[in-house]
């Protein structure tokens, strides 16, 4: 059961593959994109240690020889250390332009192996093979690559598009459950911008999916690989449209920032949180009904998510040093704050329109 989605970048396609039993013949898909017959892996300890052996193994069957660079597992490891780091190897393993490097592994080894890949003599290839629900459905497609600073999250990077994209839903049997909730948050926000069907089928479906229903999780990934797919297409370089894939975003990375990028808030849960802050921000500014946050906040808690700024629990700073922080965002404007706000379930919209007044009382009936 395999599913293709066409990303049709003119002169930069590739295929996102969709389904279970992909990573054992990885090795014959990567060995038909040529090069060299030596694969360079990215990837990080927590997946070497469940799937880097069956990765190396289909690699062999297909007569490819590979090293791995095993790197700490978390959001710290998308550091200018780790591209160092990264960078270093892969000169050691004498990557050439023409050939492949592989980032296997969630949203952090894709994220920061794209970014490897694209300043590597100027630009080499390299496959995604997400193992995460996050990777899957958001980070690994769109050629979105980058690092995190001192000053914000995702400030330094590229855009450079995979030659080929794996997403083999077997593996997220692995995933710890917090780490699968967590990635539904980006599973969600694909139906609250854009496709207010896919929220209904969510509402119906996503208990059964976060249970392991393997029909359930290939069509939430598919759906939402193809919305990505298909705004990527209209706006590579988040000049117009893409930037509707941030909702929740401008919030969530405030609040990363605030608990220091650690395990006390994974991505996924900043996005809930980000996408319930901005559908209560969007009512409070009247652009859509009361009812509408109201049954984003009841569905999200259903699965388990984070709605609040209280949830996360433990100290976070007040609401005007996160609303400083959201001036870090990438998608500010002449020093005017963009936010993803929408008049309703899968309506959203970008506008630089919004009140500091407003999304501060938000933040601050959050805390």
């Amino acid at each position: 059961m395999t599913t293709t989605v066409a990303v049709a970048l003119p002169g930069r396609e590739y295929d996102v593959l969709i389904g279970t039993g992909l990573l054992a013949g990885a090795g014959h898909r990567i060995a038909a994109l040529g090069g060299r017959r030596h694969v360079a892996i990215l990837t990080d300890a927590t997946v070497a240690g469940l799937h880097l052996a069956t990765l190396q193994a289909a690699l062999a069957d297909a007569g490819l020889t590979s090293d791995a660079k095993v790197l700490p597992a978390g959001e710290g490891t998308k550091s200018w250390a780790a591209l160092e780091a990264c960078c270093d190897f892969l000169l050691d393993q004498k990557v050439e332009r023409g050939d492949v490097v592989v980032a296997f592994g969630g949203g952090v080894v894709g994220d920061l192996g794209g970014f490897v890949a694209a300043i590597l003599r100027r630009g080499v290839r390299f496959v995604q093979i997400p193992t995460t629900l996050l990777a899957q459905v958001d980070s690994s497609v769109g050629g979105k690559t980058g690092i995190n600073t001192l000053h914000g999250k995702n400030l330094i990077g590229a855009f450079h598009q995979p030659s080929l994209v794996l997403a083999d839903i077997d593996l997220l049997a692995t995933l710890p459950r917090r780490d699968f909730l967590a990635g539904y948050g980006e599973v969600v926000k694909y139906g609250l911008l854009g496709d207010a069907a896919f929220f209904d089928w969510l509402e119906s479906n996503a208990p059964a999916m976060a249970d392991g229903d393997i029909s359930a999780r290939v069509h939430a990934v598919t759906r939402s690989v193809q919305m990505k797919a298909e705004i990527v297409l209209r706006d590579e370089t988040e000049q117009g449209d893409r930037a509707l894939l941030n909702l929740g975003h401008t919030f969530c990375h405030a609040l990363e920032k605030a608990t220091d990028y650690s395990d006390r808030l994974l991505h996924g849960e900043g996005v809930s949180i980000g996408c319930a802050l901005a559908f209560e921000l969007s009512a409070r500014l009247g652009l859509c009904s009361q009812e509408d946050p109201s049954r984003v906040r009841a569905h999200l808690k259903a699965m388990g998510q984070k709605v609040d700024i209280r949830d996360i629990g433990g100290d976070i700073p007040d609401a005007e040093t996160l609303l400083g922080w959201m001036g870090q965002d990438k998608k500010v404007i002449a020093g005017k704050l963009r936010f993803v706000l929408a008049r309703g379930i899968g309506q959203a919209f970008v506008t630089s329109d919004v009140p500091a007044d407003k999304v501060l009382g938000v933040l601050r009936d959050a805390a």
